[in-house]
């Protein structure tokens, strides 16, 4: 599998991912940085293994190599020379992250390989996963006694706000699961708020980098989405 160009993860995710990677700027220990960083890695290397897949087929592959590198890590054996791969090996033994959960990440991956998101109940089951269950590993990573339904709500809040460039319909599920997120996360600590900070933009996805970056720094202030 190719590997992404070598820049550090860091650089990576700014270029790929401005939204988490402006929410993790409100975390101030540079190694939990960095864990959060490697997670949306992870998540990244999942979306673009389909969008440079010429057919369904090659993107299963791809996505069948990301379940053999969590074989490796869960296993302890020695995992490819990939910088995410490696990355995501370091954060899973450091915070012991669940692996049902970075599974169910790629399996929601895999579950766009049939198109069939622009259906509310599987868009939305899709979101709970592909967005959810990253948003609650990484408040995990914040707060290992963060409330998982909470940050989980609010990263399917952005998934979805995501997905309606592509599928307008969505937006009243949108509307739906932010107003339900605004609710839940004030049950986060403030340690875990940047995890979903970017649930702020959901509704917004095509602002302007500086509107986002006024929005971020209002949400974490006051603690809401």
């Amino acid at each position: 599998m190719d590997d992404e160009p070598q820049d550090d993860l860091d650089a990576l995710i700014r270029r790929v991912d401005p939204d988490r990677w402006m929410s993790s700027r409100f975390v101030t220990h540079a190694q939990v940085r960095a864990d959060l960083i490697a997670l949306y890695a992870f998540d990244h290397e999942l979306a673009r293994a389909l969008r440079v897949a010429s057919n369904p087929l090659i993107g299963e592959i791809r996505l069948t190599w990301w379940r053999e590198a969590l074989d490796e890590i869960f296993e302890g054996r020695p995992v490819r020379r990939h910088p995410t791969a490696l990355a995501l090996a370091d954060v899973v033994g450091r915070r012991n992250l669940d692996r049902a959960r970075l599974e169910a990440i790629i399996e929601a991956r895999a579950r766009e390989l049939d198109g069939s998101l622009a259906d509310e109940p599987a868009a939305l089951a899709w979101a709970h996963e592909a967005g959810g269950d990253v948003a609650e590993l990484a408040a995990r990573i914040l707060d290992p006694a963060a409330d998982a339904p909470a940050a989980r709500l609010a990263g399917a809040a952005w998934a979805l706000g995501r997905k309606t460039a592509d599928t307008p319909s969505l937006a009243p599920l949108v509307a739906r699961t932010l107003g339900e997120a605004r609710a839940a996360v004030c049950r986060l600590s403030p340690a875990a708020f940047p995890a979903v900070a970017h649930a702020a933009l959901a509704a917004c996805p095509a602002a302007s980098p500086l509107s986002k970056r006024l929005r971020l720094t209002w949400a974490v202030a006051r603690g809401r989405i």
